[in-house]
Formats: structure tokens, C-alpha cells, sequence
């Protein structure tokens, strides 16, 4: 409900917003001069409605102006002391239920209230706004839709489903990560060396046999088996490998875009011929022999993104 930007925008004293040219649109009723200004009620409903005035005056300027509005309000309420405050909490708490449809869970003013408390030790850089990379409908001759840019989107979600951090990476995620990109380094066997037995962990049937295929055929990983099943779905992809294995390892991680997350320390097994081999357990994110399983680390240059911490004037 759009009402609600003018009920919590005067409960928390109005919102600062930058603007970098003056802007009247009289279709949001928003008119406004250039420069940096406090607003709320109707003022603060028509700027986050506005759109004919700002970038390319289509759907996608307008978010990126509601993602510059969310991000003030919260430096707002960090910096006035709202979410530490229990009165200046409560009050806001009182106009988000009249606001708000919210769950069960968080439906009343106590709660809401305690919801509030914690957001106030949230580090405002740690929170990013981020729109989905798009390029015009090449399939319409007259511009009026957008589809996703690909590889661009893709990364994205994968980001956001695997938990990649879009901003700076906390100090125990920055360890975990360099010892499990240290299990990419060193040495590769040859790929005819390679001994895998390969399992169907969650992904779509008939997975196993087509990796086992693709990676005789196209990637000489001649030494490579079809196992079935595995006794336990698996959410990830994982490659299981003796102490003595993990020159065989990093070659297959390489061949399949396996992360180092992927790479599993562990023990061998034997396989049909009666000697040692890996286990490649395919996962519930398998999508296909040569879809690399790798998450990106970073964010994709095409995609626009913004953090609460910083201020930005809309254009």
C-alpha cells in the first residue's frame, strides 16, 4: 500500500532525499527544485511515485529512486535513534500496523517493536539494493518490454540462492572462502587420469549418465563410472576425494566449474575395477553436463546496485 510511505515517512520525521535537477511532474504531483530535501506525507508518496522525471522516465528509473528512498530512510532511522529508542520505536511501530500487512509472527506493536530493536544493529553499508540487469524485448519491434541479460542474471540468482554477500564479505566468510579457493590450487592430473564415480544426489533423472557421457566423450575423463543413486539427496553438488586425490580433484573441478566450496576432503572409494576413485554426488543445482556450477563472488557489472550508506541524487 502506498499510503503507507506517508504514514511511516512522518512517524520517523521525514525522509532526506537528493535531487540533481529540478523536478516537476505533474502527473505524481511532485515539484521539487534541485537540491537536497526533508520530506513526507503526500510530498514523500509523490517522489517515490514519480517516474516521468527521472532517468529514462520508464518503470526502471522509478526503482532505482524508491531503492535511493529506502536507503535514506533507513540512514534515518539509524541516525535519529528510532530503533534503539523504545518510545520513538513504539510510535513507529503503532503507524507501521496501521500501515502494514505484515505476518502473523510480527502482527503486533511489541513485536514489531522488538523486530525494530534488532534492526538498529544493522550496519547500514551492509544493506544493498540491487535491480535485475534487462535489455529490450528483441522479439518487438516497438520497445515496450524488457527480458533478463543473460549471463548477467543468471550470476545474480545464483548469488542470492547460494548466500554470496553483495557487499563487503564478513572477516570469518573471508577465511572460509580462501581455504576453500585454496583447494583449487596446485597441480592437475591429466583428465584421462581422472577416477570418478559419478551419483545422482537430487538432480533430474538420467543426470548421471548424461555427465558420464559428456565427460568421456567431450572431456576424456575415460576413467569415469555411473554409480546410481546416492542413499541421500543432496542440495549441492560435491566431489568427495582421498588425501592422495586432490590432483584429480582440482582437474575435474576445473573441467565441471566446480567452486572449492564444492571439493569435499575426505576418502576414496573403490570402484568397479577395484581401484580408488572419487565420488561426484550430483546435486539438487545441477542444471547439466557443462553448465558450470561455480557462483560468482562478485556482483555482475551490469547490474545496478546501491548501498543504504550512501547518498545518492536522483537524476
Amino acid at each position: 500500500d502506498f499510503n503507507a510511505v506517508k504514514t511511516l515517512t512522518s512517524a520517523v520525521g521525514g525522509v532526506d532525499v537528493c535531487l540533481a535537477k529540478d523536478i516537476k511532474d505533474p502527473d505524481s504531483k511532485l515539484d521539487l527544485p534541485k537540491g537536497e530535501h526533508t520530506i513526507e506525507g503526500e510530498e514523500a508518496l509523490a517522489f517515490v511515485r514519480t517516474r516521468h522525471s527521472v532517468g529514462f522516465g520508464g518503470d526502471l528509473s522509478r526503482i532505482e529512486l524508491q531503492q535511493q528512498f529506502l536507503g535514506s530512510m533507513m540512514r534515518k532511522l539509524k541516525s535519529n535513534d528510532t530503533l534503539t529508542s523504545p518510545s520513538k520505536m513504539i510510535k513507529l511501530a503503532e503507524a507501521g500496523t496501521k500501515a502494514l500487512t505484515v505476518d502473523d509472527q510480527i502482527s503486533t506493536i511489541k513485536k514489531l517493536a522488538d523486530l525494530g530493536a534488532e534492526l538498529g544493529k544493522f550496519d547500514t553499508k551492509n544493506l544493498t539494493f540491487a535491480t535485475v540487469p534487462v535489455v529490450d524485448n528483441p522479439a518487438e519491434k516497438i520497445k515496450a518490454t524488457v527480458v533478463l541479460k543473460e549471463p548477467q542474471a543468471q550470476q545474480l540468482f545464483a548469488m542470492v540462492r547460494d548466500d554470496v554477500s553483495l557487499t563487503e564479505v564478513k572477516q570469518e566468510k573471508k577465511k572460509e572462502k580462501a581455504a576453500e579457493a585454496a583447494r583449487l590450487k596446485g597441480t592437475k592430473a591429466p583428465a584421462s587420469e581422472v577416477r570418478v564415480r559419478i551419483l545422482n544426489g537430487g538432480a533430474v533423472a538420467g543426470s548421471a549418465q548424461e555427465t558420464l557421457s559428456w565427460l568421456q566423450v567431450q572431456e576424456g575423463v575415460t576413467k569415469s563410472e555411473n554409480a546410481g543413486n546416492a542413499e541421500q539427496p543432496l542440495a549441492k553438488t560435491t566431489l568427495e576425494y582421498g588425501p592422495d586425490e586432490a590432483d584429480q580433484a582440482r582437474r575435474l573441478a576445473e573441467i565441471m566449474g566446480l567452486s572449492g566450496a564444492a571439493l569435499k576432503p575426505g576418502k576414496s572409494v573403490t570402484n568397479s575395477q577395484g581401484v580408488p576413485a572419487m565420488t561426484l554426488t550430483l546435486g539438487k543445482d545441477f542444471e547439466g553436463a557443462g553448465v558450470p556450477l561455480t557462483t560468482p563472488e562478485k556482483v555482475p557489472e551490469d547490474v545496478q546496485k546501491a548501498t543504504a550508506d550512501k547518498v545518492e541524487c536522483a537524476k
